[in-house]
C-alpha cells in the first residue's frame, strides 16, 4: 500500500475515481520513472503529439511538483498554472491552456512552488478527477516528478494505466524495480518502456529479467508487467528540445519517431 495514504482514504479516492471514470470518456495515463533524467517529460510531450495526430484530444498535466518544464517543451509561457486552480484563484477552464499543437491542451505546473500547505490533502487527485469530469478529452496524460515521494504516489494511486519509463542504467533499473514492488500491492499491471535503448530486443530482455526477479522475490503473482517498446538515442531529440520543438513533428522518419509510434500502438491496445 502507498504508505502516504491511509487505507480508508485510498478506498474513498478509488470509489470516487471509478464513478467518474465510468461517466467520462477520458482515459487516464500516468507516466513515471522512479529515477530522474531518463527523458520522461520529453517522452510525454512527444507521445501527446503522436496521439493528437491520430485525432485524439489530449490534455497533459505537468505533475512534476515544483520543477515544472512541460511549458518549455510546448514552447508556451503560461499565465496560469493548475496551482491557481488549487488555490482558488482561477477556474479549471482558465488553467487549461491551448498549445500550438492541434488537439493538445496543457495544465502547466510551476517551478519553485511552495506546496507544503497541500501535503496529504489529496488536492492533486481532485484536480485530475475534475479534468476527467469535464468529459472533453480522450486521454489525460500525467507527467509525474522523479522519485517516489508522496506527491508522485498520490498521482499513481488514482491511475490504472501507468507507464514506467526507464533506461538500461543500473540505477534506473534499481529504481524501476522498486516502483514495480510498490505498485504490485495495489495495481494489476504496469506498462514498461525503455528510453535511450538501441533496439526492441534489448528492452524486452531486460524487462523479462525484471519480471523473473520479481517472481523470485514473490511479488504478487497476478501483477502483470507489460513491455510496450523502446526508444533509441537520437541527436535529433536533444536538438529539437533545445529549440523548444517536438522531435516527432520535426523528424517523422527518424527511427526514434517510428519506435515511439509503435509504443503508441501498444499503449492504445492496452487502454481501450
Amino acid at each position: 500500500m502507498f504508505n502516504s495514504i491511509s487505507s480508508q482514504a485510498s478506498k474513498l479516492i478509488s470509489l470516487t475515481r471509478k464513478k467518474k471514470h465510468l461517466d467520462s470518456k477520458t482515459k487516464l495515463v500516468t507516466i513515471t520513472s522512479g529515477k530522474g533524467g531518463v527523458g520522461k517529460s520529453t517522452f510525454t510531450a512527444n507521445i501527446a503529439f503522436l496521439l493528437a495526430q491520430r485525432g485524439l484530444k489530449i490534455a497533459v498535466l505537468d505533475a512534476d511538483i515544483g520543477l515544472a518544464n512541460m511549458q518549455v517543451l510546448f514552447n508556451i509561457k503560461p499565465k496560469n498554472t493548475f496551482f491557481d486552480y488549487i488555490d482558488g484563484n482561477k477556474s479549471l477552464n482558465e488553467v487549461i491552456l491551448d498549445t500550438s499543437y492541434e488537439n493538445i491542451s496543457l495544465l502547466a505546473g510551476k517551478s519553485g512552488y511552495q506546496y507544503s500547505n497541500h501535503s496529504n490533502s489529496f488536492v492533486f487527485s481532485r484536480v485530475v478527477e475534475d479534468v476527467i469530469s469535464l468529459d472533453k478529452y480522450d486521454i489525460l496524460l500525467i507527467d509525474t516528478g522523479a522519485g517516489l515521494n508522496d506527491f508522485v504516489k498520490e498521482f499513481l494511486s488514482i491511475s490504472d494505466n501507468i507507464i514506467a519509463l526507464t533506461t538500461t542504467d543500473p540505477s534506473a533499473l534499481t529504481d524501476v524495480y522498486s516502483l514495480m514492488k510498490m505498485l504490485s500491492f495495489e495495481k494489476k499491471r504496469l506498462m514498461l518502456c525503455f528510453n535511450h535503448t538501441k533496439n526492441y530486443k534489448i528492452g524486452e530482455t531486460i524487462a523479462n529479467s525484471l519480471v523473473n526477479l520479481a517472481k523470485k522475490n514473490r511479488l504478487k503473482e497476478d501483477f502483470m508487467v507489460k513491455y510496450i517498446g523502446n526508444v533509441s538515442t537520437s541527436a535529433n531529440i536533444s536538438t529539437t528540445g533545445r529549440l523548444r520543438k517536438l522531435f516527432t513533428k520535426e523528424f517523422l522518419e527518424d527511427d526514434s519517431t517510428k519506435q515511439l509510434q509503435d509504443v503508441i500502438k501498444y499503449l492504445l491496445k492496452n487502454i481501450y
